[in-house]
């Protein structure tokens, strides 16, 4: 009876050798597997499967279930070697895993690459859940903290993203430039030069740095900003846009930002289209909202924005250009954008 009293609780634990002593004395005076789980309190599964596993290792599936056999196959079932992890920390593939993390890359571009440069490889392809499990499971230590450290949040543990929103009502929008009155093929992200666009603000919301994400290719660029006034918006934004083909200039979408009073100068002066999301509507560009999220990897939240310098936001979007995403096949953002722009180009010489 002295075994019985350690299974009362619901935490699982492995059969011990009295247990198994009665398993054996039970089935031989002709008890059902469910008999003989009641009395030792356990769940009729792992009878089932305690008896049907040791009678095919014995390799008679009639053979009556031995309990000394069945003791010593367990005990050394415990101390035999397990597989060796894909992403082990002194394999080949968790030193390539690092190098990618340490550019700045996500575990989900990291698996999307190699299932690119290693097609039908099974040694060299891991899941983005498999890169997280690793890195989290891995011994407290400074490469450990290293390479969560790489990763976009860079939390001790894994965290779930919470998100909030919190917007102003503006007077300056009215109905014409409402997102409902946006053309429609902005939504389906078919056709190229429609821009997403934002404010990055830093310390105290006294500096701040302009995005801009197309919504196609998810290319990105960043504006240096003097400061958070809507002149400022104006003359960074225009500045930005001008150095992008009037073909890839037909619409841009913001948030309610006082920063785009001046909208409708901002239009006129390059050719563009500016219309206004929701009020706590931030999926309605939610193209800019993940940009926004990597570029704080670079910048951010409540560091002083006014001493970055336009070159230096230039190597940031650079940066983000060249990874590798998901979304458009695991292609780099620059490389959809380039060749978006030569159709379009393309298209309006044959036009003319």
């Amino acid at each position: 009876e002295e075994w019985k009293s350690l299974h009362m609780g619901k935490q699982y634990s492995h059969l011990c050798s009295a247990e198994r002593a009665c398993i054996m004395l039970r089935l031989r005076d002709g008890f059902s597997s469910r008999a003989i789980a009641r009395e030792l309190r356990r769940s009729p599964s792992s009878i089932t499967r305690e008896i049907a596993k040791h009678r095919r290792l014995a390799g008679c599936e009639t053979l009556p279930y031995e309990a000394g056999r069945a003791s010593m196959r367990a005990h050394m079932a415990r101390f035999k070697r397990r597989r060796q992890r894909k992403l082990d920390p002194t394999g080949p593939l968790f030193a390539e895993v690092s190098e990618k993390l340490r550019i700045g890359w996500s575990p989900d571009q990291i698996s999307g690459y190699l299932k690119l440069t290693h097609p039908g490889c099974y040694g060299r392809n891991v899941s983005h859940e498999t890169i997280y499990t690793a890195l989290y499971a891995m011994p407290r230590g400074e490469l450990r903290r290293e390479l969560i450290a790489c990763l976009r949040q860079g939390h001790v543990n894994r965290w779930p993203r919470s998100r909030g929103a919190n917007r102003k009502k503006a007077g300056f929008i009215s109905e014409d430039v409402l997102i409902h009155v946006r053309p429609p093929e902005v939504d389906d992200r078919r056709v190229p030069g429609h821009w997403e666009g934002d404010f990055i603000k830093g310390a105290a919301n006294r500096s701040a740095v302009g995005t801009l994400v197309e919504r196609s290719s998810r290319f990105v660029l960043l504006a240096q900003m003097d400061d958070c006034t809507s002149l400022a918006a104006l003359r960074g934004f225009t500045r930005l846009l001008q150095t992008v083909a009037p073909a890839m200039r037909k619409t841009m979408t913001y948030d309610r930002g006082s920063e785009m009073a001046r909208h409708r100068d901002l239009a006129n002066d390059n050719g563009i289209q500016v219309f206004f999301a929701d009020p706590r509507s931030p999926w309605q560009r939610g193209s800019n909202e993940n940009a926004n999220g990597l570029i704080r990897e670079y910048l951010p939240k409540g560091s002083d924005l006014s001493g970055t310098s336009q070159d230096e936001l230039n190597a940031i979007a650079n940066r983000l250009n060249e990874r590798p995403r998901r979304i458009l096949g695991y292609k780099t953002p620059r490389a959809v954008f380039s060749k978006l722009l030569a159709d379009e180009q393309r298209k309006f010489t044959t036009v003319s």
